[in-house]
């Protein structure tokens, strides 16, 4: 089974489209990390501190998951509330400039991320999303679901 919708297409953020970027907001977009990012750290070292191994970018799975465990085809993402759309319905609205743009990229990332659970669960993968905002403020809990999950795959159910 494949993944059907349309893709949406993205305008080219370039001059010759109409896209004009300053020299201090090239800087700070420059700083924007797609990998690697403080909330990946902290999640990846609290699993670690559980004596959980994992793989890091995953080039041989669909999606590149921030953490992989094969062993129990577990995904996890740590997905950027801009770049992946939370409350989308709520923020689309507020995007004031560059909407041309910005609009189509968001919801393509949206798009994508349902494509790549879709890739995911075809190979008997099991996903977990979730957004920065919940790994800064509620580490533990997260780090919870993961070991819930593990432990339920591993066959220990003492809960």
């Amino acid at each position: 089974m494949s993944y059907e919708d349309k893709k949406i297409k993205v305008p080219r953020f370039n001059e010759e489209s109409g896209f004009y970027t300053t020299k201090k907001r090239s800087k700070i977009m420059s700083k924007i990390r797609g990998k690697d990012t403080k909330p990946e750290h902290q999640f990846r070292k609290a699993l670690w501190k559980e004596g959980v191994r994992y793989r890091v970018d995953s080039k041989t799975l669909p999606g590149r998951p921030d953490v992989s465990i094969k062993k129990y085809k577990l995904a996890i993402f740590i997905d950027g509330e801009f770049w992946h759309g939370y409350n989308w319905d709520e923020r689309k609205p507020t995007i004031k400039s560059n909407r041309g743009f910005w609009i189509p990229k968001i919801e393509r990332n949206m798009q994508r991320d349902r494509e790549v659970n879709q890739q995911l669960k075809e190979i008997d993968f099991t996903v977990f999303r979730f957004w920065t905002h919940e790994v800064k403020d509620n580490l533990k809990t997260c780090i919870n679901d993961v070991m819930m999950y593990l432990d339920l795959a591993k066959g220990n159910t003492t809960i």
